[in-house]
């Protein structure tokens, strides 16, 4: 399994940045890798799912997310899936006095074959995950205090 975990802080109250990072969709402003991102069903809360569209290392791949838990305004929990991989996103939030201090987890866990690709992924995943956080940091920022 491959973990990316990275943090960023924010003069927006943990609500806004909450209810920015709830939906899903936000990741076409934020995630470098993403294309798109659709609601495919649900009204936002636990159980809505998402059609994610992400480009990594030249390829295009698609992810069926479901939002697995929504504790506002501390906690997004999303899990996204295809036939290669086992995403998990969680977004823990805490006040931390003028600020929101946002810690991002992605964890991915590889299915058959593509579990030989793993050490070769680790470096590209990295990468990804400080576009990830410099987008976070950018998109968060502009929601303002």
């Amino acid at each position: 399994m491959i973990v990316i975990e990275r943090e960023v802080s924010v003069a927006a109250t943990p609500e806004r940045v909450f209810d920015y990072l709830a939906d899903f969709r936000t990741t076409e402003e934020w995630d470098p890798g993403t294309i798109r991102t659709t609601l495919t069903s649900g009204d936002g809360g636990v159980g809505t799912t998402y059609q994610n569209s992400s480009r990594f290392s030249g390829r295009e791949t698609e992810l069926t997310y479901v939002t697995e838990q929504l504790t506002r305004p501390d906690r997004v929990v999303l899990r996204g899936e295809n036939r290669t991989v086992v995403a998990r996103d969680t977004m823990t939030l805490r006040r931390t006095g003028e600020l929101t201090q946002v810690s991002y987890r992605a964890e991915f866990r590889f299915k058959g074959l593509a579990r030989l690709a793993e050490p070769f992924l680790r470096r590209p995943f990295e990468r990804l995950g400080d576009e990830a956080e410099a987008g976070l940091r950018n998109a968060l920022g502009k929601l303002g205090g």
